[in-house]
């Protein structure tokens, strides 16, 4: 725990110095600052309110850290709005100018927390004495103590091979319950930066998700790190974390925040646990069901349904054979789907699949709370571990994942076709189209003319946006989108989704694009 001091030394400031660490320097649902917080708050916290602002500009502070260049005096400098501060003073004096609301922000949200929970030391001893990881844990709260020596390391050996040939992109996420989910936060942020990390983290009170790339070396140093801290050393191993080839490049940013669910599925925690989960399975497992279903698809008694759980983009590209890909474009909309469909799984075995696994985590305790299905099976490690074991398994295409590679590519299958001319093709690009926030599969042939949109409508947008380019009026989502059903209804012959390619045109040929083919809308990669 940090070590500090205060103008008021009672029992009730230090049950109440334990939560200082919580602060969240990048939750915008906070309250809005106001004169008239401390009025809004007891007694009892009124007077540590100055002593949780100094908490918040320090931890503030504390997470722009990042290493100085060698043979520079300093040991630490610091980053923050894309600028680099070289002395203490100068980055105190740009939080206090810049980031003054967040800092109000952070302080707003601890000094409200505190008047709700009980703070009396008592209490929280008795509490600890019942807790040995939390009494550890008081003692070594300074992030700095979870940090990994480098210093047998130049710094060119953690940046020197964060490209995709060289570097490494790590996957996995750890449901277990957070009892500080915002010290997390400043933690992941500090080692993410201490390793020279670019990527996503979600921190909940549920657990912790994330997606980071750099260097081997700082992915590894980053694996050991996790599977050393006592948070999570019992609840997860180096299986957990899927790799594949990437590095900070595959990220623009850094972004570590908490959040209430580490993966968004719209629903509160406390409504549905991931403590409820389907019945895994091991992708060998889950290869020999997929191999029993597809022997009986013909059948008209299959009492099995093989459920993708991802959005339609990422389905678009690649995805189980007969499976049943729902056409959304949020996991967010998941549960309104299985709402919607619900007789669809009546007294049916559902195998679940998504990415990597979290997916499935809530959304086979969703459809299990429906009390419909017979059974609900989920596919550990996603189809991410599915494909290290079976590359020419029964998923066929590539797989989508949220980033600038767009796709991971196991076999050369192709599944998806380009949506102006219907050759196949699966490289998703985004629209041409300035203010549009689509992916779109046009082929080669079809860029060379011009085809470079989402659809016809977007595509008419662009060319008045040349001609006059101080125009303002286009929205940000297109307005294809809005001809696709939020929350489709399936229908008996729709359940399984073909995976054939179509037949690429002859030579020389290229097939007029239909209006539907035109329409078509691909969402830029949210995992919202």
């Amino acid at each position: 725990m940090p070590s500090f001091t205060s103008p008021d030394q009672g029992d009730d400031l230090e049950a109440c110095v334990l939560r200082f660490s919580d602060l969240d320097l990048k939750d915008t649902r906070l309250i809005n600052p106001s004169s008239g917080l401390k009025a809004e708050l007891d007694v009892s916290t009124k007077k540590k309110y100055s002593f949780a602002k100094k908490k918040a500009f320090a931890l503030f502070v504390k997470t722009k850290e990042v290493p100085a260049r060698p043979f520079e005096c300093k040991e630490k400098w610091w980053k923050c709005c894309q600028q680099l501060f070289r002395d203490r003073i100068s980055i105190h004096r740009h939080v206090a100018t810049q980031h003054a609301d967040e800092i109000c922000h952070q302080t707003a949200s601890v000094l409200k927390q505190l008047a709700v929970t009980p703070n009396t030391s008592k209490s929280l001893k008795s509490e600890d004495s019942r807790n040995p990881l939390k009494e550890y844990f008081t003692y070594n709260r300074e992030v700095s103590a979870w940090l990994p020596d480098i210093s047998c390391f130049s710094p060119d050996e953690l940046i020197s091979s964060q490209g995709s040939d060289g570097g490494e992109v790590l996957l996995y996420y750890c449901y277990r319950d957070l009892e500080d989910p915002h010290w997390v936060c400043a933690w992941q942020t500090a080692l993410c930066q201490h390793l020279s990390l670019t990527g996503k983290v979600r921190i909940a009170t549920e657990g912790i998700n994330g997606t980071v790339g750099g260097s081997k070396l700082a992915t590894r140093l980053y694996v050991e790190v996790m599977l050393s801290c006592p948070l999570f050393k019992d609840y997860m191993c180096e299986d957990d974390f899927k790799t594949s080839k990437g590095g900070a490049c595959c990220f623009p940013e850094l972004r570590v925040g908490v959040f209430e669910e580490i993966v968004p599925m719209g629903i509160s925690p406390n409504k549905i646990s991931y403590k409820k989960p389907g019945i895994h399975l091991s992708p060998g497992e889950f290869h020999k069901e997929v191999e029993e279903f597809l022997s009986q698809a013909n059948e008209e008694q299959n009492d099995t349904i093989l459920l993708d759980c991802r959005n339609f983009y990422e389905s678009k590209i690649g995805r189980f054979q007969g499976c049943l890909a729902p056409d959304i474009r949020k996991f967010s909309y998941f549960p309104s789907y299985i709402d919607k469909n619900l007789e669809l799984f009546r007294e049916k075995k559902v195998l679940m699949y998504c990415t990597g696994g979290i997916r499935c985590e809530r959304g086979s305790a969703y459809l299990k709370a429906k009390g419909v299905c017979k059974e609900v099976f989920q596919l550990k490690g996603g189809i991410h571990k599915y494909l290290e074991e079976f590359p020419d398994g029964f998923y066929k295409g590539k797989l989508f994942v949220f980033d600038e590679r767009y796709a991971l590519s196991y076999n050369s299958d192709i599944v998806s076709e380009c949506s102006y001319c219907g050759a196949p093709w699966d490289q998703y690009k985004l629209c041409s189209t300035p203010q549009c926030r689509q992916l779109i599969l046009a082929c080669p042939a079809c860029q060379r003319q011009g085809f470079t949109a989402c659809c016809v409508t977007c595509q008419d947008k662009g060319r008045r946006l040349a001609l006059s380019p101080t125009q303002s009026s286009f929205k940000e989502e297109c307005e294809c989108t809005a001809r696709r059903p939020r929350i489709p209804s399936e229908l008996p012959q729709q359940v399984r989704l073909p995976v054939s390619p179509r037949p690429r045109p002859g030579v020389g040929e290229h097939r007029p694009c239909s209006r539907e083919r035109q329409q078509q809308d691909f969402p830029r990669p949210s995992q919202s």
